[in-house]
């Protein structure tokens, strides 16, 4: 059943009450940024409100975490009794600003805030060109207050699809380095999964679909086995690649050398073991999981695509190569490997950078201050 949203609910001075809505029902990085973003606003006293799936895992992640959540079928962009239910929803708890998370919500929840006249903004975790079209232009023009794009490289694609630059205002996503304090030893770790302590590790923590670029990081591990540095890759995640990328694997005599870990509870025990982490999208917003790599101290090597051209430093926290290069992902990794100095003074560097704008509370106190910018406005 819905957890009921009260609308009564007694507020202390300068609380907001913030309706986010987020149709999906999958829950990869942006769902997990989405709770971590309301749990960061109850903290701080405001009254965050979810409307998502029913049985969505955000809608179960909710309520494991006590926060207010009310089950809301979107089932496609001209659901109009989503619409209703989403006017009553923002009504029955007193909303007074709308935030969504997705394509759908944006169309659902845009008119929905339109229809109760609530400011609403949208975040943009996507790096593709929003299409120029009449819709866009109806949500990002009219619907919405502001677009949050999460790096430089979403902002440019949402500029290029016709959104003005003034509705703009760049949010990054965050992460909590409390939440990734390992709960086994790292020698402990390695040997679980049949590591010993002087062999090198390279981990992904990855959905496993085709613009992850799972397939070029297997063709680079076959290039360090053949230069005479083999290494064991665990790749910890789940998709429609698995079949193929196994497949791959085997293809390229790295059965020995790769292991498929599944959907993973455990990150934070596999960063603290391995040696390097990488990530050699094709596309990418942000790359929260380059963010906790550097946050948990893990040197990186990552493709230079998106907003990991943002969040890594080239050279301090990480190193950036060419998107499908297996040779030249395959050079990175061989530097650190061979170089234990390097290696530690990139992993080192990782929670500095983390420190300027990418911790999660740091990212809540920046809805917070748009939150009311936006609602100054809209009053005036």
């Amino acid at each position: 059943m819905p957890r009921p949203v009260a609308h009564s609910v007694q507020r202390t001075p300068g609380a907001l009450c913030i309706a986010h809505v987020n149709s999906e029902r999958g829950f990869s990085g942006g769902e997990v940024q989405v709770l971590l973003l309301l749990e960061g606003l109850r903290k701080l006293g405001h009254q965050p409100v979810l409307f998502c799936p029913p049985k969505s895992r955000s809608f179960e992640e909710a309520v494991r975490r006590n926060l207010p959540v009310v089950a809301t079928r979107m089932r496609n962009d001209f659901d109009w009794p989503a619409i209703v239910a989403l006017v009553r929803g923002f009504r029955h708890c007193g909303a007074d600003l709308v935030h969504l998370h997705t394509g759908r919500a944006n169309w659902l929840g845009g008119l929905a805030a339109w229809l109760v006249g609530l400011p609403a903004i949208t975040t943009r975790r996507m790096d593709r060109v929003v299409k120029r079209n009449w819709r866009t232009r109806l949500i990002y023009r009219h619907l919405v207050q502001r677009a949050l794009p999460i790096s430089p490289a979403v902002a440019a694609c949402l500029i290029e699809g016709g959104v003005p630059a003034e509705r703009i205002a760049l949010i990054a996503e965050g992460v909590d380095p409390r939440q990734l304090q390992p709960r086994a030893g790292r020698e402990e770790t390695r040997a679980a999964r049949g590591a010993t302590a002087d062999e090198h590790v390279l981990l992904a923590l990855s959905a496993l679909v085709h613009r992850k670029g799972l397939d070029v990081l297997l063709e680079a591990l076959a290039l360090l086995a053949a230069d005479g540095l083999p290494a064991t890759l665990w790749i910890a995640g789940d998709g429609p690649e698995r079949a193929t990328l196994a497949a791959h694997a085997a293809r390229l005599g790295l059965d020995r050398h790769v292991q498929f870990l599944g959907q993973r509870q455990d990150g934070p025990d596999l960063l603290a073991a391995c040696d390097v982490f990488v990530m050699p999208s094709r596309r990418e917003g942000l790359g929260v999981a380059a963010l906790e790599a550097m946050a948990a101290g893990r040197p990186v090597v990552c493709s230079a695509v998106g907003g990991l051209t943002f969040s890594v430093v080239d050279g301090r926290t990480g190193l950036l190569v060419p998107p499908d290069d297996p040779r030249a992902l395959a050079a990175a990794i061989a530097r650190l490997l061979r170089d234990d100095a390097l290696r530690h003074r990139l992993g080192a560097a990782g929670p500095g950078r983390i420190a300027e704008g990418f911790l999660t509370e740091q990212v809540v106190a920046a809805h917070e201050q748009l939150y009311r910018t936006v609602l100054r406005e809209w009053k005036a």
